[in-house]
């Protein structure tokens, strides 16, 4: 049996990649990918406390979790699709549609 420390350290790992991704790079649809990466990292955590904690909580919650992450993708990914046909760019310095 895989100890619970190991699904911390890799939900820790995820979390951190996802983060470094969302706040280094420029390309959009690399951020949401980071951003999905960052709600994979809870998943595991979640799970991993559930089953250390020998409850279903956290696991309803993961379930919760990707339902959310999956609106999020199919939203963020039909703005990205309109923000470039306007603009022609899925560059987040170049997108300036709310500056006056």
């Amino acid at each position: 049996m895989i100890p619970t420390s190991w699904y911390l350290f890799l939900g820790t790992a995820l979390f951190t990649v996802g983060v470094i991704g969302v706040l280094t790079r420029r390309n959009v649809i690399v951020i949401l990918m980071s951003i999905e990466l960052i709600l994979n990292a809870v998943n595991i955590n979640l799970v991993a406390f559930s089953n250390y904690l020998q409850s279903v909580d956290g696991q309803v919650f993961a379930i919760f979790v990707i339902t959310d992450a999956a609106a999020e993708a199919a939203v963020g990914l039909g703005l990205i699709i309109a923000l470039f046909r306007n603009k022609e760019t899925v560059n987040a310095d170049e997108i300036d549609l709310l500056k006056w």
